[in-house]
């Protein structure tokens, strides 16, 4: 297969999430456990029996404060055995992230410009850049902070691709298979398309989980995945 999928549990219960993951059966192998069920669903618990069961697990929590505190909070989960952690591409934040997982798996991921976000969206934030200046300057600080990958729109995958080189992780969440409504999000591919843009990981949560069969849809879009042609 050209990528990895990975399932959102967007649900705010511990019990909707095994049901989902129960439904998903062997179909799947990575999870990703952010705001809403982490912190209001047991989130935690429900990422470490995943891990047990020999599933990957993306906590996706977006992690930024004072150096010691990231620190500390990235050493933690590392010794849960995640897969992956999200914290936004600030450098010093990265710096401090990047010490705590040192020889641990952890993955660490900078959070580029989330893709609910456009061109006036970053503007009222008051970012004086365009969103593609300020996803390549992120992922420059990435790379060179020694993480292990960089989230960020389909749209933006392929400058991100060619600054990060071949062995980075690219995750672009915002990913809708064919025919499917954007919802929230205003950035969005197809799984195909985003592939072929240089993504490695793409994050689908409600056309799987909101879906009558959760399974079906990840084997659809599974099945989408393989056909992209990637260099």
């Amino acid at each position: 297969m050209a990528g990895d999928l990975i399932v959102g549990l967007d649900v705010g219960s511990r019990y909707e999430a095994e049901e989902i993951i129960g439904r998903l059966g062997d179909s799947v192998e990575y999870f990703k456990i952010g705001y809403q069920l982490f912190y209001g669903g047991e989130g935690l618990t429900v990422g470490k029996e995943l891990i047990r069961a020999g599933k990957k697990v993306f906590f996706d929590l977006k992690l930024l404060d004072i150096d010691n505190t990231v620190e500390k909070g990235v050493a933690a989960f590392a010794e849960t055995g995640a897969a992956m952690l999200t914290l936004h591409a600030y450098p010093k934040a990265m710096d401090a992230a990047v010490k705590a997982a040192e020889g641990s798996g952890l993955c660490l991921l900078g959070v580029t410009v989330l893709t609910s976000m456009d061109q006036a969206d970053l503007e009222a934030a008051g970012y004086g850049m365009s969103i593609e200046d300020l996803v390549a300057r992120r992922a420059h600080q990435a790379r060179d902070a020694g993480m292990g990958g960089i989230v960020a729109s389909a749209f933006e995958a392929r400058k991100v691709r060619d600054i990060v080189g071949p062995d980075m992780a690219v995750v672009t969440p915002g990913i809708r298979p064919s025919g499917s409504p954007a919802g929230d999000q205003k950035r969005v591919m197809t799984p195909t398309q985003a592939l072929e843009a240089g993504a490695s990981h793409l994050v689908v949560a409600r056309p799987i989980v909101a879906a009558e069969s959760p399974k079906q849809s990840a084997q659809a879009i599974l099945s989408e995945m393989a056909m992209a042609k990637v260099a």
